[in-house]
């Protein structure tokens, strides 16, 4: 009993620090605007409704009424937990200690959007995060509604939906419903992910942000299979996704430099058009030849396709070899990868890029 008090304890003190953060947030936003007020106030409310549906996964362990499996997989989600902040050293607070159930598959829906012929994504600014590639929405309509509006600007757009993200420590960020659906090993990587978003985080710069967690991602799930034991990861999924990122991004380079020429847009449009479909071709040889005709990004690429559905793969991954470099520099010393990662942050913008771009090579 006495565990319980303590326990909901740091819970209500953790909705504490919420509100207390919140409350000068809202007063910004409400001189922003009917729109911004709107739009804030959606993030407001479905943050506020993901820390009420919190609960502290030791009490569902220990718990025989809950669901076995749910039970089963905060288990091996635990041990991983641990080993992020053991062995990554990771922050080592509340986060993915506590469970929440927000009753559908995705949390929030990212609307991406660009100039037609630009691969410069339109960027928004909050308070904490600063500027962002994309605008989140908790409900699928509201991403659609605004998905919408940009079109109508003449703009490309895309909806990616999230299983998790990170409140950068503000709150304990909780293993969701939504990060469980992919097995074991991909909750892991969801985990160690969002905890380096709470170690590194430089504002108004989505790529670093994103490709140092995405490295952080891909080494810690390497030393978590090599410290449980585990083969090296085979090399399907893994490599296929690698070799996919691959021909998307090469994609994005060659559209980079068509959409420099100067053309009209007709014959801009054209060229898109082309690029598009030459990506669509090297894609299924890839697959038919090499992949064994395994089908895993065929919905992808056979939708829609422009700049917009382009942006994440750029996000995400383009200075991931710039992280894998400075982590062999520092022969994989966690904490004196994470100080240097630190220093390049607090660089300026140009200066950051050009040291990124040499430790890439």
């Amino acid at each position: 009993m006495h565990e319980f008090v303590v326990v909901r304890r740091s819970i209500l003190a953790a909705l504490d620090r919420g509100l207390r953060a919140f409350v000068p947030l809202c007063l910004l936003f409400l001189l922003s605007g009917c729109t911004s007020v709107g739009y804030y106030g959606q993030l407001m409310q479905g943050q506020w409704q993901l820390l009420q549906a919190r609960e502290p996964v030791a009490r569902i362990l220990v718990d025989p009424s809950r669901d076995p499996r749910l039970r089963e997989q905060l288990q091996r989600a635990q041990a991983a937990r641990d080993f992020a902040s053991a062995h990554l050293h990771l922050p080592d607070n509340r986060s993915y200690r506590l469970y929440a159930d927000i009753g559908r598959p995705l949390v929030v829906w990212n609307v991406f959007a660009t100039p037609e012929f630009s691969l410069a994504p339109l960027t928004h600014c909050f308070p904490i995060a600063g500027c962002v590639a994309y605008r989140g929405y908790y409900s699928q309509s509201g991403a659609r509604g605004e998905a919408a509006l940009q079109k109508l600007s003449g703009r490309d757009v895309y909806i990616g939906g999230v299983e998790a993200y990170s409140t950068l420590g503000w709150f304990d960020d909780p293993i969701l419903n939504t990060m469980l659906g992919w097995g074991d090993e991909r909750l892991a990587t969801l985990i160690f992910h969002e905890l380096a978003h709470q170690r590194v985080y430089v504002q108004d710069d989505t790529e670093f942000n994103e490709s140092f967690a995405t490295f952080v991602e891909q080494e810690g799930t390497r030393q978590w299979r090599a410290w449980r034991g585990l083969a090296k990861a085979a090399g399907t999924p893994a490599l296929q996704r690698e070799q996919f990122t691959r021909l998307v991004l090469e994609t994005r380079e060659r559209l980079g430099a068509l959409y420099a020429q100067p053309l009209s847009a007709e014959a801009m449009r054209a060229g898109k058009a082309a690029e598009f479909e030459h990506l669509r071709r090297e894609y299924r040889q890839l697959r038919d030849e090499r992949w064994g005709g395994d089908r895993r990004f065929d919905a992808w690429m056979n939708g829609p396709m422009n700049n917009a559905k382009l942006l994440p793969f750029g996000l995400y991954d383009q200075w991931v070899p710039a992280f894998a470099g400075l982590f062999r520099q520092v022969n994989g010393d966690w904490q004196a990868f994470y100080a240097h990662a630190e220093k390049l942050g607090k660089l300026p913008m140009d200066q950051r890029r050009t040291e990124l771009n040499r430790l890439g090579r």
